[in-house]
């Protein structure tokens, strides 16, 4: 499945640039501990967070995340959509909450 059939959805909205809506999402992972992050999410990850400072956007880029999905309408600073463009790492906002975006991505087949 790729980060463009996930925006198509109901309830998700892009927020960076749609140049990078092409990458593949091959597993989901679900942390705020970027730290945990970093030593267990996988390349091609749909990463669920509520932190939604600069810092996600460098985790991303590291592990090469395929996109990054901010429940419950938390607001992301334009600070760190700019970076996440600079850095070609989608993030999608929506008003589920993480278990309501674990359901969709389950029935969409990850």
């Amino acid at each position: 499945m790729k980060v463009n059939d996930l925006i198509k959805k109901e309830n998700f909205k892009l927020l960076t640039d749609n140049q990078t809506i092409s990458k593949e999402i091959k597993g989901v992972y679900c942390c705020d501990l970027l730290s945990w992050v970093m030593a267990n999410a996988k390349a091609g990850d749909a990463w669920i967070t509520v932190q939604t400072h600069m810092n996600i956007v460098a985790v991303a880029s590291l592990l090469e995340i395929s996109c990054i999905i901010i429940p419950e309408s938390i607001d992301v600073d334009m600070d760190t959509i700019n970076k996440a463009n600079e850095e070609n790492i989608p993030i999608i906002s929506t008003d589920l909450n993480s278990y309501g975006i674990f359901c969709i991505l389950h029935d969409l087949g990850l």
